[in-house]
C-alpha cells in the first residue's frame, strides 16, 4: 500500500451568532444576511468516536475562552436571568442584553436562552427578527426541544413575522434532529406553498442528514428524486451526508452508488470528506481490502490524505489485529513528518490494550508522553481497562497517581474505568474512595456508575448498601441514563454488570434501549 504524505485541505468553517451590537429591523425579509455557502457542522463527514479519542467529527470549535471571560459570561448571564423573572425591567442596556442571549445560544443553554429572550422582547427599543429567530430555533434543534421550537414558531408569527427560507429551515432542522421526521417533511411542503420560502438545497441536506440519523435510509432516494424533478442539484455537502450515512450504516452497495452518481455530476467531486467516509466505512467493519483498494483509488483522485485518514487506517487495522500494518503507518507519519496527534496514541494504546499487549501499550504511552504530547481522560480509560483485564491493580494505583500529579481534565467515564477496576478485584473500599472522589471533582455519577457499585456490594453481600444506591438510581433522571448508554456504552462491560443484578440493570437500561430500537426501526 502505498502512502502519501501530502496534507489534506483545510476545513471550512460555518457559524452563526447574533450581533451584539443593538440593532432594530423591521420584518422586511430583504434585510435578511445571505444564506451560508458553506457547510453546517452538522454534516461534516468525519468518522469518530468517543472511545478511540479521535479528533471530532465536523467543524472545529474556537480556542476555549480564558477563565476570567467565561466568570464574567457566567455572572452576567446570571445577572441578565434574575432581570428576566421580573416585569420591571424594560429600559436594559441593549448590548448586555443580546450578549447574554448570544452567549446562551453559543453554549446551547436553551432554558436561559428563552428566559433572556423573554426579557429581549420586553424591552422598549425591541423589535422582531427572523434572523433571531432562526438562531434561536437552531439552537433549540440542537438540544432536542422540539416542542418548543415549534411554540417558538408561532410566537414569531403572532409577532407579524413573515418566516424566510432560513427560519423554516431552522425549523426542519429542530423536528429533524429530534426524531420527528414526519413533522420535519410536513414543513417542507408547507414551505412549497410559500413564496420565496421553497426549500433549496441546504434545506434537503438537513432533510437527508436527519433521516440517516434515524435510520429512514428509505427516504433518501425519495428526497434525490424530489430535488431532481424541482431542479435542485445535489452539493458535495449532500453527497458527503449520503455517502457517509449509508457507510456508517454498512450499506456499501448503496455508499458506492452514490459515490458513483457524486463523480458523474461533474460539479461536486469526491473531497477528503469523501475519501474518510469511504475508508472508514470500511475498516469500521473490518472489510480492510476493500479499504485499502478505495484508499488507492482515491489517491488516484488526486485526493491526499490527511491526519485523520492515517488515525482511520490504524484504527482500522487494530481492530482487525493487524498490528504490523498499524504500527507500519505510524512510523510512515513520522518519516513524512506527519506529527502523530492525541488521538493518533489514544488509537494505538486502545488497540494494544484491547490485544493485551501491555509492553507495546505501555511503550506507545511513554512515547506519548516523550514527544510532549498531554494524555487525556481518553488515553488513561483505556490503560486502566488494560490493566484491569488482566488483574492488575497495582497498575490501576500508579495511573491514578499520575492522575493526581496532572492537570488531565478527568470526566464520568474515567471514574467508571477505575471503580468498575477496582470492583472486579473486590477492592470495595478503593472503589467507594473513588466514587468520593468522582463528586468532588464534579464528575456525577450516571447509571453505569452505580450499576458498577452494586454488582461489587452485592458480591461482598452489603445488602443496606444495595438499596441505597437503588433508590439513587431510581431517582435518576431518564435523560441521564439515555445519555449514559448511547454515549458511554463501550467503557464499562454490560455483560459483567449483568451477571450480577441483570433485573435491576435490565430496569433502568430498558429505556435506553427501547429509544435505540425505535431509531432503529425508525
Amino acid at each position: 500500500m502505498t502512502l502519501l504524505h501530502f496534507w489534506g485541505p483545510a476545513d471550512p468553517s460555518w457559524s452563526s451568532s447574533i450581533s451584539a451590537t443593538p440593532k432594530t429591523c423591521s420584518t422586511d425579509c430583504l434585510t435578511e444576511p445571505p444564506r451560508p455557502q458553506t457547510s453546517p457542522s452538522a454534516f461534516s463527514v468525519r468518522s469518530s468516536t468517543r472511545g478511540s479519542g479521535t479528533v471530532p467529527s465536523g467543524l472545529q470549535k474556537q480556542p476555549k475562552k480564558d477563565l476570567s471571560r467565561i466568570l464574567r459570561t457566567e455572572s452576567a448571564i446570571r445577572g441578565i436571568e434574575k432581570k428576566a423573572n421580573s416585569s420591571k425591567y424594560s429600559r436594559l442596556w441593549p448590548k448586555a442584553v443580546l450578549e447574554a442571549l448570544d452567549e446562551a445560544i453559543r453554549d446551547n443553554r436553551h432554558d436561559s436562552t428563552l428566559k433572556i429572550f423573554g426579557l429581549l422582547r420586553k424591552q422598549h427599543w425591541y423589535k422582531p427578527r427572523c434572523q433571531t429567530y432562526t438562531k434561536l430555533l437552531m439552537m433549540l434543534g440542537k438540544c432536542r426541544q422540539p416542542q418548543q421550537a415549534s411554540l417558538l414558531f408561532e410566537l414569531m408569527l403572532s409577532e407579524g413575522l413573515t418566516p424566510t427560507l432560513d427560519v423554516y429551515t431552522a425549523l426542519v432542522s429542530a423536528y429533524g434532529q429530534s426524531g420527528l421526521i414526519d413533522e420535519a417533511f410536513s414543513t417542507v411542503e408547507s414551505m412549497k406553498s410559500v413564496s420565496d420560502c421553497r426549500p433549496d438545497v441546504y434545506t434537503y441536506s438537513i432533510l437527508i442528514s436527519c433521516c440517516i440519523r434515524f435510520h429512514h435510509f428509505e427516504q433518501i432516494d425519495r428526497i434525490l428524486a424530489e430535488m431532481s424533478y424541482l431542479g435542485i442539484e445535489c452539493s458535495s455537502v449532500t453527497y458527503n451526508t449520503v455517502i457517509d450515512g449509508y457507510g456508517k450504516a454498512g450499506m456499501f452497495e448503496q455508499m458506492e452508488r452514490s459515490l458513483m452518481d457524486m463523480i458523474d455530476s461533474g460539479s461536486c467531486l469526491p473531497d477528503i470528506f469523501t475519501f474518510n467516509s469511504v475508508v472508514s466505512a470500511y475498516g469500521r467493519s473490518r472489510h480492510i481490502n476493500d479499504m485499502e483498494r478505495w484508499y488507492e483509488e482515491f489517491q488516484l483522485m488526486g485526493i491526499r490524505p490527511d491526519i485523520i485518514t492515517f488515525n482511520i487506517l490504524i484504527r482500522s487495522y487494530g481492530r482487525s489485529g493487524m498490528y504490523e500494518k498499524m504500527a507500519s503507518v505510524l512510523d510512515y507519519m513520522e518519516k513524512r513528518f506527519f506529527s502523530p496527534t492525541v488521538a493518533t496514541y489514544n488509537i494505538i494504546t486502545d488497540a494494544y490494550g484491547k490485544a493485551g499487549d501491555l509492553g507495546k501499550m505501555d511503550d506507545y504511552f511513554k512515547k506519548m508522553k516523550h514527544q510532549g504530547i498531554k494524555p487525556t481522560s481518553v488515553t488513561y480509560c483505556s490503560l486502566v481497562n488494560a490493566y484491569s483485564k488482566v488483574g492488575l491493580v497495582s497498575k490501576v494505583d500508579s495511573i491514578l497517581r499520575q492522575v493526581s500529579n496532572s492537570d488531565v481534565k478527568l470526566d464520568t467515564a474515567f471514574f467508571n474505568c477505575v471503580i468498575s477496576a477496582y470492583g472486579k478485584a473486590g477492592e470495595v473500599e478503593k472503589m467507594s474512595n473513588m466514587f468520593q472522589m468522582m463528586k468532588e471533582r464534579k464528575c456525577w455519577p450516571d447509571n453505569i456508575t452505580y450499576a458498577t457499585l452494586i454488582q461489587a456490594y452485592t458480591a461482598q453481600g452489603m445488602t443496606e448498601a444495595v438499596r441505597d444506591l437503588e433508590a439513587k438510581v431510581i431517582a435518576t433522571k431518564e435523560r441521564s441514563v439515555k445519555r449514559t448508554l448511547l454515549f458511554c456504552p463501550h467503557y464499562i462491560d454490560l455483560q459483567y454488570l449483568m451477571s450480577a443484578q441483570p433485573f435491576f440493570c435490565m430496569s433502568f437500561l430498558k429505556p435506553c434501549l427501547l429509544l435505540s430500537f425505535e431509531q432503529a426501526q425508525g
